[in-house]
């Protein structure tokens, strides 16, 4: 089993106190040591100095011969004595010995080389003579006049440097033994601390449970983006990158500076709070929801909801035919009514007439869109919101300016636009007097231009801009999700486009929707002229007016 955090943690810091413990300890007795050597050379040289400097000693030397009785020796053993010195040694220019500790060693050379003294310089060193190694000092000797008549050697016991050295050492360890006890502590402390942090798990627990962060957050399929206390990126698994349109070399920078302005980011940067709250990135609808850490970041996931709103538009559309088929159905009952009356009533050329009728109705209202705009889709699609349009007692109208061909680059893009603006104004008109939706389609050169316009209630001139942001809406929430998508994609879209999508009063009251979109169509060409306004009505709508 492997040892726990603490363990490893504590052992490690000790077995660091202990290493720099012993390392400054090693590191202060090595210059201690040579520290010692020169204060002894220098001490040996001072006591030579001040022996050379006596003024009989010269003259002295010079009259009287080499004798263990002789004043050259009482003088240099009365001054090592006082000085503490090994020996005092006075010698000739010859190196002939007129002192030394030993008596019975006077009148014999020395055991060491006395020439730079005797030419004129000073010695420090340490070396081995008959009396063992010492700290040496050697002047020279000069009488009266100056002349080098002789020199004077000091020694200092080595052995004494020696022990000066090993008494130390034991105070040394002794400060180096409650350095290590405090860094010991301080160990301990630090462990417990990384104990709490950690859980007291092992290294090889923590490598792997980073090792299946790693996995989890670039697997899973719901995007996590981590924030420091100042805002900045310091995580972006793969899905959040996908989500989000980014790269991993945006790790490191604000939020602000690689998301830019806009809801998105006032989401992930909690300036907008809440759960499960709905944005738009690109042609995404994401879920987003942040949980903030005690670090003073943020954790922010975000989860594709582009799928399920599309299911929920499919839905939308889907009960949007069931409500057309249910007119339709109506409609039909109305006019077999109609027909089996007429039939009854023996009047078979009236019935004839209505028959005809019922279907140029039908024939009329498609080939009459399918004239001014020419793209399937967008056809078929305002058929089908005339037939509800009607159901719902509001009145459809194509402006007589539409004439939009078959070249569009997007053309779901813009049905999801046209889909959202249409149904927008058939709910701010529903069951209102006169109750008129009027969509007008263009093409000029390249650009693509919309406009819904209805006469419902309008929209405040402060709530214009409002209305396009994600999550806004005055409806009831729909049984599949949330509201406030429809605008916010239909402006996203634009823009993606490089267009705009705007809203404004319309004439007469109500609101009028106008979308822009450059680079829309693929080439431009000739349009036929605009033929005369265009109103969609069921052919229920057509019956009841006949039948009255």
């Amino acid at each position: 089993m492997p040892k726990r955090m603490f363990s490893q943690v504590l052992l490690m810091q000790v077995a660091i106190a202990a290493g720099v413990a012993v390392l400054a300890t090693g590191l202060f007795l090595a210059p201690l040591s040579d520290q010692l050597d020169d204060q002894a050379m220098r001490r040996a040289l001072a006591i030579a100095q001040t022996t050379a400097a006596q003024p009989r000693l010269a003259e002295e030397l010079t009259s009287t011969a080499p004798s263990a009785d002789g004043p050259v020796q009482a003088e240099a053993e009365r001054i090592r004595k006082a000085s503490g010195a090994e020996y005092v040694v006075v010698m000739n220019t010859r190196g002939v010995r007129w002192s030394h500790t030993n008596p019975a060693e006077v009148g014999g050379h020395v055991s060491t080389d006395p020439r730079q003294a005797l030419a004129g310089r000073e010695v420090m060193e340490i070396d081995s003579g008959t009396l063992g190694r010492s700290a040496r000092g050697k002047v020279p000797l000069r009488d009266a006049d100056g002349d080098i008549v002789g020199a004077v050697s000091v020694g200092i016991e080595y052995d004494s440097v020696r022990a000066r050295l090993i008494h130390a050492i034991p105070g040394l360890f002794a400060y180096a033994g409650g350095a290590m006890a405090v860094g010991a502590l301080a160990a301990y402390l630090i462990s417990r601390r990384v104990q709490r942090q950690t859980r007291d798990l092992a290294f090889s627990d923590i490598a792997g449970l980073l090792a299946e962060r790693e996995a989890m957050l670039h697997g899973i399929r719901e995007g996590v983006v981590a924030l420091d206390h100042e805002g900045r990126i310091r995580l972006l698994n793969d899905e959040a990158q996908r989500l989000l349109g980014l790269s991993n070399e945006v790790v490191g920078q604000p939020l602000d500076a690689a998301l830019g302005e806009g809801r998105t980011t006032d989401v992930l940067a909690g300036r907008v709070t809440g759960t499960d709250l709905l944005t738009v990135r690109g042609q995404r609808v994401l879920v987003a929801n942040r949980m903030p850490t005690d670090d003073g970041g943020a954790v922010a996931t975000l989860r594709d909801r582009t799928e399920l709103e599309q299911l929920g538009r499919e839905l939308d559309s889907t009960r949007g035919l069931i409500d057309a088929l249910r007119a339709q159905d109506h409609e039909h009952a109305n006019r077999m009514h109609t027909l089996l009356g007429l039939l009854e009533l023996e009047m078979y050329d009236d019935a004839v007439e209505f028959v005809g009728e019922v279907v140029g109705d039908h024939r009329a209202t498609a080939e009459q869109v399918t004239e001014k705009i020419h793209d399937p889709l967008l056809a078929a699609l305002l058929v089908g919101k005339a037939t509800v349009a009607a159901e719902r007692g509001v009145a459809l109208w194509i402006s007589d300016r539409t004439l939009f061909p078959d070249r569009l680059i997007d053309p779901r893009g813009l049905v999801t636009i046209v889909g959202n603006l249409v149904d927008n104004a058939l709910d701010a008109v529903a069951g209102t007097l006169h109750a008129r939706v009027e969509v007008e389609l263009r093409a000029e050169g390249r650009t693509a231009v919309l406009r819904v316009q209805d006469t419902g209630p309008g929209i405040p001139a402060e709530q214009r801009e409002l209305i396009f942001t994600d999550g806004w809406s005055t409806k009831k929430p729909p049984a599949h999700g949330k509201r406030g998508i429809g605008l916010s994609l239909v402006r996203r879209l634009a823009e993606r486009q490089g267009g705009s999508a705007r809203v404004a009063e319309a004439d007469g009251g109500g609101a009028e929707f106008t979308i822009v979109l450059p680079e829309a169509l693929t080439e431009p060409g000739l349009a036929p002229e605009p033929g005369p306004g265009l109103v969609l009505e069921s052919a229920a709508t057509t019956s009841k007016e006949e039948s009255r």
